[in-house]
């Protein structure tokens, strides 16, 4: 369950155990928004206070470092890098997850509120399957340790015309509502 933390400290691996993945990664092209980067806190579905901190880790690559009850909780603390880029409307980042979890990667959307609040969403793993069935995306159904999962190999460029599309607005689920930390 520890590696796990890292998925619910960002919430956008996680959505009743099963997972979208992707073969290609958000290439580093493009610096997150500078409100994204700061910590960030919420309670879980347990009633554990999550407590999130996004930093520079380099040119276009960020680190996310996640808590549980206290930054002082070093036993809990998971990080993982990823990258961000903008298209349309929508944010997104990619981050790369371990052989265990499939050794691909993972690509969530986000939005920063003017209520200084971070929404993570998640790609709904039945959805995009029935994307995958219908031919709009290619891909594979996975199994997991954590339930039935999507692997998407469309490359990059099609998967974010496919998520940037109004119509394809219901493919996302908030899966994460973290405020910054100290409000």
């Amino acid at each position: 369950m520890k590696a796990w933390r890292v998925v619910v400290a960002l919430s956008f691996l996680l959505l009743s155990g099963c997972l979208v993945t992707f073969k290609d990664p958000i290439p580093a092209n493009e610096a997150a928004p500078i409100p994204l980067l700061g910590e960030w806190t919420r309670k879980n579905e347990w009633g554990e206070q999550l407590y999130l901190e996004v930093s520079r880790a380099g040119s276009n690559l960020y680190k996310a470092k996640s808590y549980v009850d206290s930054p002082d909780n070093l036993a809990s603390l998971e990080e993982f890098g990823f990258t961000v880029a903008h298209h349309g409307d929508r944010w997104y980042l990619s981050a790369g997850l371990s052989k265990a979890l499939g050794g691909n990667f993972a690509i969530a959307g986000f939005e920063l509120t003017t209520d200084n609040e971070l929404l993570v969403y998640n790609l709904d793993v039945e959805r995009i399957l029935q994307e995958v069935g219908q031919g709009r995306l290619q891909g594979q159904a996975v199994e997991t340790s954590q339930g039935e999962g999507a692997l998407v190999t469309t490359p990059l460029e099609q998967v974010m015309a496919y998520l940037d599309d109004p119509a394809n607005s219901d493919v996302f689920v908030e899966v994460a509502r973290y405020q910054r930390d100290g409000q």
